[in-house]
């Protein structure tokens, strides 16, 4: 008897539905940035005004909307690749270029911003950027048959 029984099929459930909840979360940052835009002086959690290190010079409201950017591409590119992968979206094979470009705009918005988001979030999010990131562009992992076409 095992404990986990790892089929195909849940490993294209698991895929698929991680990629589609990293593509959501980038919304959720999106929607921290509405709030925070709508609502300056509210409580946010952790959640930060974008203000990028790296472009001090950025006023808040500048800043804002290229972090809005960053997640709404990141965050289209991601479902995109999820609904691909699954072969409910464009073709199946259009998924790794759609997720490997997802991650690094995900990447580059996370650098940019570095900061900004609560600690948790952040290191998930790296997590699974660096997880595509290196099953795509180094092992090629999952092998084709598994993904929609």
């Amino acid at each position: 008897m095992t404990l986990l029984n790892v089929t195909t099929d849940n490993t294209r459930f698991l895929i698929g539905g991680i990629l589609l909840v990293h593509g959501l979360g980038h919304g959720g940052a999106l929607g921290a940035l509405v709030w925070l835009r709508v609502l300056p002086d509210s409580p946010t959690g952790a959640w930060l005004a974008a203000k990028s290190w790296l472009f001090p010079a950025l006023d808040t409201p500048v800043a804002t909307s290229v972090a809005m950017a960053f997640w709404v591409v990141a965050m289209i590119g991601f479902v995109g690749a999820a609904l691909s992968f699954w072969g409910l979206l464009l073709s199946g094979e259009v998924w790794r270029q759609l997720a490997v470009a997802s991650a690094f705009v995900s990447l580059a918005g996370m650098i940019v911003f570095f900061g900004t988001w609560p600690a948790l979030n952040w290191l998930a999010a790296l997590g699974v950027n660096l997880t595509v990131l290196v099953t795509q562009l180094v092992t090629r992992w999952p092998a084709q048959e598994m993904f929609g076409t």
